[in-house]
Protein backbone atom coordinates (compact mmCIF):
# COMPACT_ATOMS: atom_id res chain seq x y z
CA UNK A 1 0.00 0.00 0.00
CA UNK A 2 1.63 3.75 -0.56
CA UNK A 3 1.41 5.69 2.14
CA UNK A 4 1.93 8.72 -0.46
CA UNK A 5 -1.29 9.94 -0.87
CA UNK A 6 -2.42 9.56 3.16
CA UNK A 7 0.74 11.42 4.27
CA UNK A 8 -0.06 14.39 1.80
CA UNK A 9 -3.47 14.67 3.09
CA UNK A 10 -2.29 14.80 6.82
CA UNK A 11 -0.03 17.63 6.31
CA UNK A 12 -2.08 19.61 4.26
CA UNK A 13 -3.79 22.60 6.58
CA UNK A 14 -7.29 23.24 6.97
CA UNK A 15 -9.32 26.01 5.64
CA UNK A 16 -9.46 27.87 8.86
CA UNK A 17 -6.01 26.92 10.13
CA UNK A 18 -4.30 27.97 6.43
CA UNK A 19 -1.59 30.63 6.57
CA UNK A 20 -4.43 32.37 4.04
CA UNK A 21 -7.61 32.60 6.21
CA UNK A 22 -5.33 33.35 8.83
CA UNK A 23 -4.18 36.74 7.03
CA UNK A 24 -7.17 37.54 6.30
CA UNK A 25 -8.85 36.84 9.98
CA UNK A 26 -6.05 39.06 11.42
CA UNK A 27 -6.31 42.05 8.85
CA UNK A 28 -10.05 42.40 9.52
CA UNK A 29 -9.49 42.35 13.38
CA UNK A 30 -7.25 44.82 13.28
CA UNK A 31 -8.58 46.85 10.67
CA UNK A 32 -11.99 46.74 12.54
CA UNK A 33 -9.72 47.25 16.08
CA UNK A 34 -8.41 50.57 14.30
CA UNK A 35 -11.78 51.44 13.45
CA UNK A 36 -12.97 51.06 16.82
CA UNK A 37 -10.45 53.27 18.02
CA UNK A 38 -11.87 56.09 15.31
CA UNK A 39 -15.19 55.05 16.50
CA UNK A 40 -14.81 56.08 20.04
CA UNK A 41 -13.28 59.70 19.61
CA UNK A 42 -15.95 60.17 16.87
CA UNK A 43 -18.65 59.30 19.00
CA UNK A 44 -17.99 61.21 21.89
CA UNK A 45 -17.65 64.00 19.38
CA UNK A 46 -20.96 63.33 18.25
CA UNK A 47 -22.27 63.69 21.46
CA UNK A 48 -21.31 66.68 22.51
CA UNK A 49 -21.88 68.60 19.38
CA UNK A 50 -25.28 67.57 19.65
CA UNK A 51 -25.87 69.17 22.88
CA UNK A 52 -24.15 72.62 21.66
CA UNK A 53 -26.49 72.45 19.32
CA UNK A 54 -29.27 71.99 21.72
CA UNK A 55 -27.85 74.75 23.46
CA UNK A 56 -27.79 77.17 20.29
CA UNK A 57 -31.04 76.26 19.59
CA UNK A 58 -32.28 77.28 23.17
CA UNK A 59 -30.73 80.64 23.32
CA UNK A 60 -32.18 81.29 19.47
CA UNK A 61 -35.39 80.35 20.98
CA UNK A 62 -34.91 82.67 24.35
CA UNK A 63 -34.31 85.76 21.97
CA UNK A 64 -37.51 85.02 19.99
CA UNK A 65 -39.46 85.15 22.80
CA UNK A 66 -37.72 88.01 24.60
CA UNK A 67 -38.42 89.63 21.50
CA UNK A 68 -42.20 89.67 21.68
CA UNK A 69 -44.10 92.60 23.98
CA UNK A 70 -47.21 90.36 24.91
CA UNK A 71 -46.75 88.33 27.50
CA UNK A 72 -50.24 86.03 26.70
CA UNK A 73 -48.72 85.73 23.24
CA UNK A 74 -45.51 84.92 24.78
CA UNK A 75 -46.57 81.93 27.06
CA UNK A 76 -47.91 80.51 24.24
CA UNK A 77 -44.54 81.06 21.70
CA UNK A 78 -42.82 79.60 24.93
CA UNK A 79 -44.46 76.37 24.44
CA UNK A 80 -43.93 76.23 21.07
CA UNK A 81 -40.17 77.15 20.98
CA UNK A 82 -39.72 73.98 23.98
CA UNK A 83 -41.70 71.62 21.74
CA UNK A 84 -39.24 72.12 19.16
CA UNK A 85 -36.29 72.27 20.66
CA UNK A 86 -37.13 69.12 22.47
CA UNK A 87 -36.75 70.08 26.38
CA UNK A 88 -38.98 70.98 29.05
CA UNK A 89 -36.94 74.31 30.32
CA UNK A 90 -34.57 76.97 29.00
CA UNK A 91 -32.38 79.47 31.66
CA UNK A 92 -31.02 82.53 30.20
CA UNK A 93 -28.63 83.78 32.61
CA UNK A 94 -26.86 86.91 31.80
CA UNK A 95 -25.19 89.66 34.04
CA UNK A 96 -27.92 92.11 33.05
CA UNK A 97 -30.95 89.56 33.31
CA UNK A 98 -32.75 86.17 33.35
CA UNK A 99 -34.69 84.91 31.31
CA UNK A 100 -36.75 81.71 31.98
CA UNK A 101 -38.87 78.94 29.76
CA UNK A 102 -40.30 76.40 31.49
CA UNK A 103 -42.87 73.57 29.93
CA UNK A 104 -46.51 73.21 31.34
CA UNK A 105 -45.15 69.46 32.21
CA UNK A 106 -41.63 69.55 33.52
CA UNK A 107 -40.06 66.31 35.16
CA UNK A 108 -39.97 65.55 38.93
CA UNK A 109 -35.84 65.34 39.08
CA UNK A 110 -33.01 66.21 36.86
CA UNK A 111 -31.11 62.81 36.76
CA UNK A 112 -27.27 64.26 35.64
CA UNK A 113 -26.08 67.32 34.76
CA UNK A 114 -23.86 68.10 31.78
CA UNK A 115 -21.63 70.92 31.70
CA UNK A 116 -20.06 71.61 28.44
CA UNK A 117 -17.48 74.05 29.37
CA UNK A 118 -15.89 71.44 31.71
CA UNK A 119 -14.30 67.80 31.01
CA UNK A 120 -11.48 66.46 29.09
CA UNK A 121 -11.50 64.30 26.21
CA UNK A 122 -11.07 61.08 28.17
CA UNK A 123 -13.70 62.01 30.29
CA UNK A 124 -16.28 62.70 27.06
CA UNK A 125 -15.57 59.04 26.01
CA UNK A 126 -16.36 57.29 28.69
CA UNK A 127 -19.50 59.58 29.22
CA UNK A 128 -20.45 58.90 25.56
CA UNK A 129 -20.10 54.96 26.17
CA UNK A 130 -22.25 55.20 29.54
CA UNK A 131 -25.06 56.95 27.60
CA UNK A 132 -24.86 54.36 24.68
CA UNK A 133 -25.19 51.44 27.27
CA UNK A 134 -27.70 52.92 29.16
CA UNK A 135 -31.43 51.35 29.12
CA UNK A 136 -33.40 53.82 30.99
CA UNK A 137 -34.52 57.92 29.23
CA UNK A 138 -32.56 60.39 31.87
CA UNK A 139 -33.26 63.56 32.24
CA UNK A 140 -30.57 65.99 31.64
CA UNK A 141 -29.97 69.71 32.33
CA UNK A 142 -27.12 70.99 29.95
CA UNK A 143 -25.28 74.15 31.02
CA UNK A 144 -23.18 76.11 28.11
CA UNK A 145 -22.20 79.57 27.11
CA UNK A 146 -24.13 81.61 25.01
CA UNK A 147 -22.35 81.48 21.29
CA UNK A 148 -22.55 85.39 21.38
CA UNK A 149 -21.41 86.34 24.91
CA UNK A 150 -19.12 84.14 27.65
CA UNK A 151 -20.71 85.92 29.85
CA UNK A 152 -24.01 84.67 29.46
CA UNK A 153 -24.86 81.10 30.02
CA UNK A 154 -27.23 78.75 29.01
CA UNK A 155 -29.31 75.98 30.44
CA UNK A 156 -31.88 73.20 28.82
CA UNK A 157 -33.41 70.55 30.44
CA UNK A 158 -33.74 67.88 27.81
CA UNK A 159 -34.55 64.42 27.59
CA UNK A 160 -31.42 61.55 26.90
CA UNK A 161 -33.37 59.19 24.67
CA UNK A 162 -33.22 60.85 21.62
CA UNK A 163 -29.94 61.87 21.67
CA UNK A 164 -28.89 58.32 22.42
CA UNK A 165 -31.37 57.23 19.58
CA UNK A 166 -28.64 59.56 17.37
CA UNK A 167 -26.10 58.05 18.76
CA UNK A 168 -26.57 54.91 18.03
CA UNK A 169 -27.60 55.59 14.56
CA UNK A 170 -24.34 57.37 13.80
CA UNK A 171 -22.75 54.29 15.13
CA UNK A 172 -24.26 51.83 12.92
CA UNK A 173 -23.19 54.32 9.69
CA UNK A 174 -19.81 54.05 11.05
CA UNK A 175 -19.94 49.96 11.27
CA UNK A 176 -20.92 49.71 8.47
CA UNK A 177 -18.43 52.06 6.83
CA UNK A 178 -15.91 50.33 9.03
CA UNK A 179 -16.84 46.60 7.66
CA UNK A 180 -16.75 48.04 4.12
CA UNK A 181 -13.26 49.22 4.49
CA UNK A 182 -11.97 46.22 6.88
CA UNK A 183 -13.29 43.99 3.89
CA UNK A 184 -12.77 45.60 0.99
CA UNK A 185 -8.85 46.02 3.01
CA UNK A 186 -8.54 42.55 3.72
CA UNK A 187 -9.25 41.36 0.42
CA UNK A 188 -6.64 43.28 -1.35
CA UNK A 189 -3.62 42.55 1.25
CA UNK A 190 -5.04 38.81 1.57
CA UNK A 191 -4.43 39.02 -2.50
CA UNK A 192 -1.20 40.39 -2.17
CA UNK A 193 0.25 38.45 0.58
CA UNK A 194 -1.23 35.23 -0.91
CA UNK A 195 0.67 36.33 -4.12
CA UNK A 196 4.06 37.16 -2.42
CA UNK A 197 4.06 34.27 0.61
CA UNK A 198 1.85 31.86 0.53
CA UNK A 199 1.67 30.88 -3.25
CA UNK A 200 5.31 30.30 -2.60
CA UNK A 201 5.07 28.79 0.44
CA UNK A 202 2.86 26.50 -0.68
CA UNK A 203 5.07 25.40 -3.71
CA UNK A 204 7.86 24.91 -0.86
CA UNK A 205 6.16 22.93 0.86
CA UNK A 206 4.49 20.51 -1.68
CA UNK A 207 8.20 20.57 -3.15
CA UNK A 208 9.85 19.15 0.06
CA UNK A 209 6.90 16.48 0.47
CA UNK A 210 7.62 14.90 -3.25
CA UNK A 211 11.38 15.40 -2.24
CA UNK A 212 11.07 13.13 1.17
CA UNK A 213 9.07 10.73 -0.95
CA UNK A 214 12.27 10.04 -3.03
CA UNK A 215 15.43 12.26 -1.82
CA UNK A 216 17.80 10.41 -4.51
CA UNK A 217 15.46 11.35 -7.46
CA UNK A 218 17.31 14.85 -8.79
CA UNK A 219 14.05 15.50 -10.72
CA UNK A 220 12.77 16.21 -7.61
CA UNK A 221 14.88 19.26 -6.26
CA UNK A 222 12.91 22.59 -5.74
CA UNK A 223 13.88 25.17 -9.28
CA UNK A 224 14.84 28.18 -7.26
CA UNK A 225 13.00 31.43 -8.68
CA UNK A 226 14.70 34.85 -9.25
CA UNK A 227 13.56 36.43 -6.27
CA UNK A 228 16.04 38.34 -4.18
CA UNK A 229 13.17 38.58 -1.18
CA UNK A 230 13.73 35.81 1.80
CA UNK A 231 11.51 33.68 -0.02
CA UNK A 232 14.22 33.48 -2.69
CA UNK A 233 17.11 33.23 -0.28
CA UNK A 234 14.84 30.03 1.22
CA UNK A 235 14.35 28.54 -2.34
CA UNK A 236 17.99 28.49 -2.97
CA UNK A 237 19.30 27.22 0.27
CA UNK A 238 16.54 24.69 0.03
CA UNK A 239 17.93 23.79 -3.64
CA UNK A 240 21.44 23.63 -2.32
CA UNK A 241 20.20 21.65 1.06
CA UNK A 242 18.62 19.13 -1.25
CA UNK A 243 21.72 18.75 -3.70
CA UNK A 244 23.79 17.92 -0.71
CA UNK A 245 21.28 15.55 0.78
CA UNK A 246 20.74 13.57 -2.10
CA UNK A 247 24.50 12.84 -2.45
CA UNK A 248 24.92 12.80 1.08
CA UNK A 249 22.75 9.59 0.32
CA UNK A 250 24.23 8.26 -2.68
CA UNK A 251 27.20 8.04 -1.18
CA UNK A 252 25.66 6.41 2.12
CA UNK A 253 23.79 3.60 -0.38
CA UNK A 254 27.34 2.85 -1.77
CA UNK A 255 29.54 2.24 1.60
CA UNK A 256 25.96 0.71 2.75
CA UNK A 257 26.58 -1.45 0.15
CA UNK A 258 29.86 -1.74 0.48
CA UNK A 259 29.70 -2.89 4.23
CA UNK A 260 27.44 -5.81 3.14
CA UNK A 261 29.54 -6.92 0.45
CA UNK A 262 32.74 -7.11 2.89
CA UNK A 263 30.72 -8.69 5.35
CA UNK A 264 29.73 -11.87 3.08
CA UNK A 265 33.20 -12.56 1.91
CA UNK A 266 35.26 -11.38 4.96
CA UNK A 267 34.28 -14.72 6.32
CA UNK A 268 35.94 -16.55 2.87
CA UNK A 269 38.42 -13.89 3.13
CA UNK A 270 39.78 -14.55 6.70
CA UNK A 271 39.81 -18.30 6.17
CA UNK A 272 41.72 -17.70 2.75
CA UNK A 273 43.89 -15.33 4.64
CA UNK A 274 44.54 -18.46 7.55
CA UNK A 275 45.26 -20.93 5.28
CA UNK A 276 48.20 -18.29 4.04
CA UNK A 277 49.08 -17.71 7.27
CA UNK A 278 49.83 -21.66 7.68
CA UNK A 279 52.16 -21.57 4.21
CA UNK A 280 54.06 -19.46 6.17
CA UNK A 281 54.30 -21.23 8.88
CA UNK A 282 55.90 -24.22 6.34
CA UNK A 283 57.85 -21.79 4.60
CA UNK A 284 59.14 -20.58 7.84
CA UNK A 285 61.33 -24.05 8.18
CA UNK A 286 62.61 -23.77 4.88
CA UNK A 287 66.74 -22.92 5.28
CA UNK A 288 66.68 -20.87 2.55
CA UNK A 289 68.57 -17.15 2.70
CA UNK A 290 66.01 -15.20 -0.10
CA UNK A 291 62.56 -17.05 1.61
CA UNK A 292 63.74 -16.02 4.85
CA UNK A 293 64.47 -12.47 3.55
CA UNK A 294 60.86 -12.17 1.93
CA UNK A 295 58.66 -14.30 4.52
CA UNK A 296 58.60 -11.30 7.07
CA UNK A 297 57.46 -8.88 4.40
CA UNK A 298 54.87 -11.42 2.84
CA UNK A 299 54.14 -12.06 6.59
CA UNK A 300 53.47 -8.67 7.68
CA UNK A 301 51.28 -7.96 4.07
CA UNK A 302 48.95 -10.96 5.77
CA UNK A 303 48.55 -9.80 9.01
CA UNK A 304 47.49 -6.08 7.41
CA UNK A 305 44.90 -7.39 5.58
CA UNK A 306 43.40 -9.40 8.10
CA UNK A 307 43.24 -6.39 10.28
CA UNK A 308 42.08 -4.15 7.81
CA UNK A 309 38.78 -7.21 7.37
CA UNK A 310 38.63 -7.10 11.27
CA UNK A 311 38.25 -3.45 11.39
CA UNK A 312 36.06 -3.04 8.31
CA UNK A 313 33.26 -5.65 9.58
CA UNK A 314 33.45 -4.39 13.24
CA UNK A 315 32.85 -0.94 11.86
CA UNK A 316 29.65 -2.12 9.69
CA UNK A 317 28.01 -4.76 12.15
CA UNK A 318 28.17 -2.02 15.23
CA UNK A 319 25.05 -0.12 14.70
CA UNK A 320 24.11 2.74 16.75
CA UNK A 321 25.87 2.40 20.11
CA UNK A 322 24.36 2.02 23.44
CA UNK A 323 26.18 3.75 26.16
CA UNK A 324 26.12 2.56 29.97
CA UNK A 325 27.03 5.77 32.23
CA UNK A 326 28.54 5.49 35.27
CA UNK A 327 31.10 8.10 37.36
CA UNK A 328 34.89 7.51 36.81
CA UNK A 329 38.27 9.03 37.40
CA UNK A 330 39.25 10.27 33.98
CA UNK A 331 43.43 10.05 34.78
CA UNK A 332 42.50 6.78 35.93
CA UNK A 333 41.25 5.74 32.13
CA UNK A 334 44.39 7.28 30.58
CA UNK A 335 46.41 5.42 32.57
CA UNK A 336 44.92 2.90 31.61
CA UNK A 337 45.45 3.50 27.96
CA UNK A 338 48.36 4.88 28.23
CA UNK A 339 49.72 1.18 29.77
CA UNK A 340 48.56 -0.59 26.57
CA UNK A 341 51.17 1.46 24.57
CA UNK A 342 53.93 0.73 27.03
CA UNK A 343 55.91 -2.14 24.66
CA UNK A 344 57.17 -1.28 21.29
CA UNK A 345 55.62 -1.74 18.32
CA UNK A 346 57.18 -3.77 15.00
CA UNK A 347 59.08 -1.27 14.18
CA UNK A 348 60.29 -1.12 17.47
CA UNK A 349 59.02 2.94 18.65
CA UNK A 350 57.50 3.27 21.72
CA UNK A 351 55.64 6.33 23.20
CA UNK A 352 55.48 8.24 26.22
CA UNK A 353 52.01 9.39 27.53
CA UNK A 354 52.26 12.63 29.52
CA UNK A 355 48.86 12.21 31.99
CA UNK A 356 48.24 16.13 33.02
CA UNK A 357 44.84 15.00 33.66
CA UNK A 358 44.11 15.72 37.96
CA UNK A 359 42.98 12.89 40.17
CA UNK A 360 40.14 14.24 41.40
CA UNK A 361 38.12 15.26 37.45
CA UNK A 362 35.50 13.13 37.24
CA UNK A 363 33.34 12.12 34.20
CA UNK A 364 29.80 10.47 33.36
CA UNK A 365 30.34 8.55 30.64
CA UNK A 366 30.70 5.08 29.02
CA UNK A 367 34.31 3.89 30.42
CA UNK A 368 34.70 1.37 27.84
CA UNK A 369 33.58 3.72 24.94
CA UNK A 370 35.48 6.62 26.22
CA UNK A 371 38.12 4.34 26.72
CA UNK A 372 38.17 3.65 23.06
CA UNK A 373 38.36 7.20 22.16
CA UNK A 374 41.80 7.42 23.94
CA UNK A 375 43.05 4.44 22.51
CA UNK A 376 42.77 4.98 18.70
CA UNK A 377 44.05 8.71 19.46
CA UNK A 378 47.20 7.09 21.00
CA UNK A 379 47.26 4.19 18.54
CA UNK A 380 47.56 7.36 15.12
CA UNK A 381 50.00 9.07 17.04
CA UNK A 382 52.43 6.30 17.80
CA UNK A 383 51.85 5.15 13.96
CA UNK A 384 52.33 9.16 12.64
CA UNK A 385 55.61 8.51 14.79
CA UNK A 386 55.19 10.59 17.89
CA UNK A 387 57.50 9.92 20.56
CA UNK A 388 54.98 11.58 23.12
CA UNK A 389 51.53 12.42 23.86
CA UNK A 390 50.28 14.52 26.06
CA UNK A 391 47.03 14.92 27.57
CA UNK A 392 45.54 17.86 29.81
CA UNK A 393 42.07 19.50 30.75
CA UNK A 394 40.45 22.71 31.11
CA UNK A 395 37.69 22.07 33.48
CA UNK A 396 34.41 24.36 33.17
CA UNK A 397 31.30 24.66 35.25
CA UNK A 398 29.08 22.97 32.50
CA UNK A 399 32.25 21.02 30.25
CA UNK A 400 35.52 19.28 30.16
CA UNK A 401 37.78 20.12 27.15
CA UNK A 402 40.52 17.59 26.97
CA UNK A 403 43.64 18.56 24.62
CA UNK A 404 45.36 15.83 23.12
CA UNK A 405 49.28 16.80 22.04
CA UNK A 406 51.33 14.32 20.12
CA UNK A 407 54.76 15.40 18.66
CA UNK A 408 54.35 13.25 15.27
CA UNK A 409 54.50 13.44 11.70
CA UNK A 410 50.68 15.43 11.58
CA UNK A 411 48.29 14.47 8.48
CA UNK A 412 49.02 15.39 4.80
CA UNK A 413 46.31 17.88 3.21
CA UNK A 414 44.48 14.42 1.49
CA UNK A 415 44.22 13.03 5.31
CA UNK A 416 43.18 16.26 6.77
CA UNK A 417 40.23 16.96 3.79
CA UNK A 418 38.83 13.31 4.80
CA UNK A 419 40.06 13.20 8.38
CA UNK A 420 36.21 11.92 9.93
CA UNK A 421 35.60 9.99 6.95
CA UNK A 422 35.41 6.24 6.76
CA UNK A 423 37.61 4.49 4.70
CA UNK A 424 38.95 7.68 2.91
CA UNK A 425 40.55 9.39 5.46
CA UNK A 426 43.54 6.44 6.83
CA UNK A 427 47.10 7.89 6.36
CA UNK A 428 48.54 4.68 6.51
CA UNK A 429 49.29 1.95 4.37
CA UNK A 430 46.48 -0.57 4.56
CA UNK A 431 44.59 1.59 7.01
CA UNK A 432 40.96 1.72 6.77
CA UNK A 433 40.87 5.01 8.55
CA UNK A 434 38.13 4.15 11.02
CA UNK A 435 40.06 4.96 14.42
CA UNK A 436 38.67 9.09 14.07
CA UNK A 437 35.60 8.11 13.06
CA UNK A 438 34.85 5.76 15.98
CA UNK A 439 36.15 8.32 18.13
CA UNK A 440 33.74 10.58 16.64
CA UNK A 441 30.95 8.75 17.09
CA UNK A 442 31.69 7.69 20.89
CA UNK A 443 32.02 11.46 21.64
CA UNK A 444 28.93 12.32 19.53
CA UNK A 445 27.13 10.06 21.65
CA UNK A 446 27.97 11.25 25.36
CA UNK A 447 26.91 14.58 23.65
CA UNK A 448 30.40 16.56 23.10
CA UNK A 449 32.58 16.67 19.95
CA UNK A 450 36.12 16.20 18.80
CA UNK A 451 38.05 18.03 15.98
CA UNK A 452 41.33 18.91 15.01
CA UNK A 453 42.67 22.25 16.03
CA UNK A 454 46.34 22.06 15.09
CA UNK A 455 48.14 20.53 12.52
CA UNK A 456 51.86 20.71 11.52
CA UNK A 457 54.96 19.24 10.84
CA UNK A 458 55.19 19.71 15.28
CA UNK A 459 52.52 17.04 15.24
CA UNK A 460 48.85 16.92 15.63
CA UNK A 461 46.17 18.75 18.31
CA UNK A 462 42.87 17.21 18.86
CA UNK A 463 40.69 18.57 21.44
CA UNK A 464 37.96 16.85 23.34
CA UNK A 465 34.57 18.62 24.60
CA UNK A 466 32.11 16.48 26.67
CA UNK A 467 29.64 17.77 28.94
CA UNK A 468 29.46 17.54 32.68
CA UNK A 469 26.23 15.94 33.54
CA UNK A 470 25.39 15.25 37.51
CA UNK A 471 24.49 11.21 38.05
Amino acid sequence: MDPAPETQNSTQPRVLTSLSARLLILTISFVMLAEFLIWAPSVSRFRKTYLEEHVVRAHLATLALDAMPDSAVNRNLSDVLLTHTLAYGIVLNGPKRRVLMLSREMPPAVDLTVDLRKGAFPSWIFDAVETMTMDDNRILRVIGMSPQSPEVTVEVIMDEAPMREAMLAYSQRILNLSLVISFFTAGLVYLSLRWLMVLPMQRIAANIQSFRQAPEDATREIRPSDRRDEIGVTERELAKMQDELRQALQQKTRLATLGAAVAKVNHDLRNSLATAVLAFDRLANIDDPEVKRVLPRLYNAVDRAVNLCSQTLNFTSEGALRLSPSRFHLQELIAEAASAFRDADDQGRTIRIDNRIPFECDLIGDRTQVFRVFENLIKNAREAGADTVTISVQEGSDKLAIAIIDDGSGFDDRARAKLFEPFAGSFKEGGAGLGLVIARDIVKAHGGDIELCEDGSSGARFEITLPRRDA
